[in-house]
């Protein structure tokens, strides 16, 4: 008898290992594809200006349709999901991304142009909510953080390689066609996740609550979980908004803003990786703690720090400053049982990029009234923030997940 039993059990695991695999390189692919996507747009911002004549505050428009549409457009996106499935919806996604970047290879004035980045950031909206909920579901438990954390850096690599590997083919190509090529790629990759992404079965959320023999998590808990990302993204973007004009004060050129803005994405992008497996260690508020204090920390000795100094010290406040994403998107799944995941996946992003979008303006109001310096102490104080609701979420997250280990 247990010669019939080992075989089926070691097919099962061949099965769920495979399975892990695909969900774990279909979500990283989407990301990085997507988040290149993104950003190659500020590649493509004084190539467009030139092509057609625009002014500021049309290049503006350009990149904030593209970051509206996304934005906006993750809830509907998740809840399309859970009626087409996951693979059905990211390849539509990745399809239509792709799509808007081919429309925009062959844009003849700017209603065109922005027509497509509209269609390109629609398609972006699926990624997002989606592929993090596959890999929650693939990777059940404190594994999920380490997954999500790896799926959550796979999105700097693409922000890093797609915008260089445009850079590489306009010394070879005009800019239509090397937009085009990009979004064939976006094309392809579609029928690859089609094909290949796991498709799990419907898990109802009383069978979920059965098994793991608990009671449904407070959404109080989810909503003091999304304002520590909210208060987390305000923080980051405020930074990175008058990182220039500190690092100008203190005599910098326009080389080395470049150098330190590289140093800060270089260290956010580790920091991305590290912290989903020191969160697995230490937990998701003990990191809360480490991340968002050093965040604080960083900011305010940042200030009187001569140049050679400041710039040595922004890869660890971009470590500090981009890790807490990490174990924030990997407690999402040990807050929500199975059948909400990509909803409140969907929620949680719209309410981090939509904060990362509104608190350049506010803190720039903020800036003019009072300065830049001030102004970086209260982007400092929002960062020390989340150290309360981190605080008062401890309870809710199960130990030897969120809290660390027993």
């Amino acid at each position: 008898m247990r010669w019939m039993i080992w075989p089926s059990l070691a097919a099962r695991t061949a099965t769920l290992s495979r399975d892990e695999r695909r969900a774990a390189a279909i979500a990283a692919g989407a990301h990085a594809l997507h988040d290149g996507y993104t950003d190659l747009i500020y590649i493509m911002l004084p190539l467009w200006q030139a092509e057609f004549g625009l002014g500021y505050a049309a290049l503006g428009l350009l990149r904030g349709a593209f970051v509206g549409a996304m934005a906006s457009l993750q809830i509907p996106a998740g809840l399309l999901s859970e009626r087409l499935g996951s693979a059905a919806v990211l390849a539509l996604g990745t399809a239509l991304a792709g799509f808007g970047y081919c429309v925009a290879g062959s844009s003849t004035g700017f209603a065109m142009l922005l027509g497509a980045l509209v269609i390109g950031g629609m398609g972006a909206s699926a990624q997002h909510p989606i592929a993090s909920a596959l890999v929650a579901r693939a990777f059940a438990g404190p594994r999920s953080l380490k997954a999500l954390g790896t799926y959550n850096f796979s999105g700097d690599l693409g922000k890093m390689t797609v915008p260089a590997t445009l850079s590489l083919m306009l010394l070879a190509l005009p800019w239509r066609p090397a937009l085009t090529i990009l979004g064939g790629v976006g094309l392809a990759l579609a029928i690859v996740i089609f094909l290949f992404t796991p498709r799990y079965p419907h898990v109802a959320a009383a069978d979920e609550t059965r098994a793991s023999g608990g009671e449904p998590p407070r959404s109080s808990a989810f909503t003091m979980l999304l304002g520590i990302g909210i208060l987390d993204s305000a923080a980051r973007m405020g930074f990175l908004l008058f990182l220039p004009f500190v690092l100008k004060a203190k005599g910098a050129s326009l080389q080395d803003v470049g150098l330190a803005m590289t140093l800060v994405f270089a260290g956010g992008a580790a920091g991305k990786l590290a912290c989903a497996f020191i969160g697995a260690r230490i937990g998701a508020i003990g990191t809360v703690w480490l991340t968002e204090g050093l965040t604080a920390a960083g900011i305010v000795a940042l200030l009187p720090l001569p140049l050679p100094a400041a710039l040595a010290l922004l890869p660890l406040i971009g470590i500090a400053l981009n890790g807490t994403s990490s174990v924030l998107y990997g407690s999402v799944p040990d807050l929500v049982v199975a059948d909400r995941r990509t909803r409140a996946l969907s929620l949680f992003y719209t309410g981090t990029i939509g904060s990362g979008a509104i608190a350049p303006v506010l803190f720039g109001r903020v800036g003019d009234a009072l300065g830049v310096w001030p102004t970086l102490v209260l982007v400092a104080a929002a960062a020390l923030g989340t150290l309360p609701l981190a605080a008062l979420l401890r309870p809710a997250l199960p130990r030897g997940y969120g809290r660390g280990a027993a």
